[in-house]
């Protein structure tokens, strides 16, 4: 049940019902989408949301579906049922053709998807089609391409158009042999023609010289100086083809009833393709729909709990495509513990279009709708949604505004169950303000007894109160900027909204006496609350900032962390392999030194200890001592490096642990060992970048765990890496493992045609660039732009574009009966 009356009008369902019959092919389609009804059967939920779904996918990612002769013969073949009737040569062409789309369906589903496992919803449906070729046979032995009665339909029929041929040629001939005559006696000019009338043919002879040819006069003209004569000798052969018209007229309906005759033990089944028919253009008319506002199939919760993630208001989202005006999303979770939902917060700020979302989609999602929210979405159904919207005041009932929510709070009070949904604005307004408040707390304290899900839109103090104390019931805010005095249009529960009515009173510019007055009449209680109630929100959305930036820094500081251990191990590599090298030097430089201190020796006692020599010898030495010395710098500088690092490793890490006590941890550093392996440690196989962790060792062999792959190893083959090294192995087979995942999600999501008609250029250009990139990188080989006709400088422009863009194969025009240079076909090399 859904109430009131009107209830798809207070939604804006009737809307969405318009735009999907603007969708559909045919009068089939559209009398399916006139009948669309709120269901509470969920296996008939379940189906109706898997076919939409399935066709979604459809037009998203395979070849263009049949949509071509859509046509009801419903009325048809309801009326051959009957002995002697026949159908009109119209609707006999059209049943041609829409036999021929039924065949073109099932042969697409089984050339799109042979193994019938991506689409087995739509496959269970298309197979109740039954294709009797014999119909079609029957149809194409009596009508040609045009939809005319083939001569060779029955024997008699062709007899019967043969001699009608014969008999005009005849009386063609003879009307030329009088006119000739004739104009040779000089009554008839000689460019004077025969003519036709009454459909026979005539010969036009002046008004005096009527006499001169002997026949009937069928017309004359305007002026009375010409009238058109059917000589006698052509009467009898042009009475003779009436007779035969007659005739052929007679035995084309003999020729049709013997074709009903033939087909009437198949009506059944041939009514239950139109059947199928129009369900098939509904559902087709629900994924076109579904895509435009990209509409996902969200799940059924089993524990009756109700939770919606970034859930779009469809016509707001229609409205706002134009404009490229982005729709805020909302997000809201009900369940058996907190089942109602009261909303306050300013006015303009988005509470009633927050409960009509709510209402239109779970009404859309109960009609079989696919709608505009995340896929793992959960839904409730429902057995009765109620609304009270607007005012329903009626001079004719003598029903005030007021007295009509009375009524239709008395109605969901009786009826509402467990399985209700109670959809309320501005509750309890329309009389005085205490007493308004007191009816409606009562009211809602029923409704909380009565254990119905709900969401309500208020301004009233007490029912704030009264929801923060209720089981059951949750406070909601529709957030507001107070420094901008601008509405946010985001929902945040758990806490009241302030009305901010004294602040949107002084920006419009109020004047402050008047606010003066009106701040000491309502009392100093009730402004403190509201202000508390600002203060919240601000202090709120000051610690979320908070939050997200404390976030933020603690995720580029554990990068930080990532980096420097890997600054130390690299250094430390690099540390032994200088000092390793400076050894090496070392005792090159010592084995030149014992030589070069012999040499000064032999050289001092040969010159008999001269100064100079003496000299000369022991700058030598000290030369050689300061190349012992840069070598030691080194070292030297290496170390203090090392120690840098150690000490910023230090300092990150202590401001990880202020941010972050809870989940940073300290990383321990592991160095890598000059010691031979041990259990362990993390190590690399020679001619592999795998690193892996040495799990058990046997003499000259090793154990190695290379993510889940435990292999055997001789230990010379391995070489020890530090933690970071090994972390860094990890993360790029996670990335790759994420990146292939995140290529098949875009695959799914990802639309190959764009409209840009009515787009500025540059706009258009961008949007038609993002494609052709898009369809690059998921490996998407065709791409269809809709331009337009126009003046042709938006299809020029995107052509220049695509002439220059890289990996753009081909480019032309659509077929011309599907849109010719209005459309653009792309193929991409990929």
């Amino acid at each position: 049940m859904v109430y009131p009356p009107d209830f798809e009008n207070k939604i804006g369902f009737d809307r969405i019902r318009e735009i999907l019959t603007g969708y559909c092919l045919g009068n089939l389609g559209r009398d399916k989408i006139a009948g669309i009804s709120f269901f509470t059967d969920r296996e008939v939920i379940c189906r109706m949301i898997t076919l939409v779904d399935e066709f979604q996918k459809i037009l998203l990612i395979e070849e263009p579906f049949p949509a071509d002769n859509y046509f009801d013969l419903t009325a048809c073949l309801d009326k051959i049922k009957v002995a002697g009737t026949y159908p009109d040569l119209s609707d006999l062409f059209d049943l041609k053709k829409t036999l021929a789309t039924l065949k073109q369906i099932c042969n697409y589903l089984s050339k799109t998807d042979p193994e019938k496992k991506k689409y087995p919803g739509l496959f269970e449906i298309v197979s109740r089609i039954r294709i009797y070729p014999f119909v079609s046979d029957s149809i194409d032995r009596i009508l040609n391409k045009e939809g005319n009665i083939r001569d060779n339909a029955s024997p008699e029929l062709a007899q019967i158009r043969s001699d009608i041929k014969s008999l005009i040629a005849s009386v063609s001939k003879k009307l030329q042999s009088v006119l000739r005559q004739s104009q040779k006696a000089g009554f008839i000019d000689k460019t004077v023609t025969v003519a036709i009338r009454n459909g026979r043919g005539v010969v036009p002879v002046g008004a005096y010289e009527k006499n001169r040819i002997k026949g009937l006069v069928h017309d004359q003209s305007a002026t009375g100086k010409t009238v058109y004569i059917e000589p006698a000798e052509v009467v009898v052969m042009n009475n003779q083809i009436v007779e035969l018209e007659y005739d052929e007229k007679r035995e084309i309906v003999k020729i049709l009833i013997q074709f009903a005759d033939s087909i009437r033990p198949y009506l059944d089944e041939l009514l239950m393709n139109f059947e199928i028919l129009g369900d098939i253009d509904m559902i087709r008319a629900k994924a076109m729909l579904g895509n435009r506002l990209k509409s996902s199939a969200p799940g059924i919760s089993e524990s009756d709990g109700m939770e919606w993630k970034e859930a779009y208001h469809p016509l707001l989202k229609l409205a706002y495509e134009p404009t490229g005006r982005e729709v805020v999303p909302l997000t809201i979770t009900l369940s058996r513990k907190t089942r109602i939902l009261l909303i306050s917060g300013p006015n303009a700020g988005g509470k009633s279009v927050c409960l009509k979302t709510v209402g239109l989609l779970q009404y859309m999602f109960q009609c079989g709708l696919t709608i505009p929210l995340k896929e793992e979405s959960q839904m409730v159904l429902f057995r009765n949604i109620f609304i009270d919207i607007g005012d329903e005041q009626s001079i004719e009932n003598d029903l005030s505004t007021y007295s009509s929510h009375l009524v239709n709070m008395k109605y969901y009070l009786k009826n509402a169950d467990e399985r209700s949904m109670v959809l309320i604005d501005e509750f309890g307004t329309g009389t005085e303000p205490m007493l308004g408040g007191a009816i409606a707390e009562a009211i809602l304290a029923r409704l909380n007894e009565l254990m119905v899900f709900g969401v309500l839109t208020t301004h009233y103090t007490n029912l704030k109160h009264y929801a923060s104390s209720a089981d059951g019931i949750v406070n909601g805010a529709m957030m507001y900027d107070n420094h901008r005095m601008q509405p946010l249009f985001r929902l945040e529960t758990g806490k009241p909204g302030s009305s901010f009515a004294f602040e949107i009173a002084r920006k419009i510019g109020l004047p402050e006496d008047i606010l003066k007055h009106a701040s000491d009449t309502i009392g100093e209680d009730h402004i403190n609350f509201d202000r508390h109630l600002k203060d919240i929100v601000r202090d709120k959305r000051y610690w979320e900032r908070r939050r997200q930036n404390i976030r933020v820094r603690g995720n580029r500081l554990e990068e930080l962390i990532a980096s420097y251990e890997e600054s130390i191990a690299s250094l430390k590599n690099d540390r032994k392999t200088i000092i390793e090298k400076a050894r090496q030097e070392a005792g090159k430089v010592l084995g030149e030194a014992n030589k070069q201190v012999e040499k000064t020796i032999k050289e001092i006692r040969e010159s008999q200890a001269e100064k100079g020599k003496t000299k000369e010898a022991r700058k030598e030495l000290v030369n050689m001592g300061k190349r012992l010395s840069v070598d030691l710098e080194e070292e030297k500088v290496i170390n203090e490096k090392i120690a840098r690092l150690k000490e910023k490793e230090k300092k990150v890490r202590s401001k990880i642990h202020i941010a972050r006590p809870d989940t940073v941890k300290r990383i321990p550093v592991k160095e890598i060992k000059a010691k031979p392996l041990e259990k362990g440690d993390y190590v690399i196989l020679e001619g592999s970048s795998a690193a892996g962790e040495v799990i058990d060792i046997k003499g000259k062999k090793a154990k190695v765990a290379f993510g889940n792959i435990i292999t055997s190893a001789d230990v010379s083959l391995l070489r020890s890496v530090s933690a970071a090294e090994f972390r860094k192995s990890t993360l790029v087979k996670q990335r790759s493992v994420v990146l292939d995942w995140e290529t098949t999600k875009r695959k799914t999501k990802f639309k190959p045609e764009i409209d840009v008609r009515g787009k500025r250029s540059d706009e258009a250009l961008r949007l038609v660039r993002d494609l052709v990139d898009e369809a690059i990188v998921i490996q998407y080989p065709k791409l269809k732009i809709l331009h337009g006709k126009g003046d042709g400088i938006l299809r020029q422009l995107i052509r220049e574009y695509l002439s220059t863009a890289d990996l753009v194969k081909t480019y032309r025009d659509e077929h011309i009966e599907a849109g010719g240079s209005g459309i653009t076909l792309i193929e991409l090399e990929v």
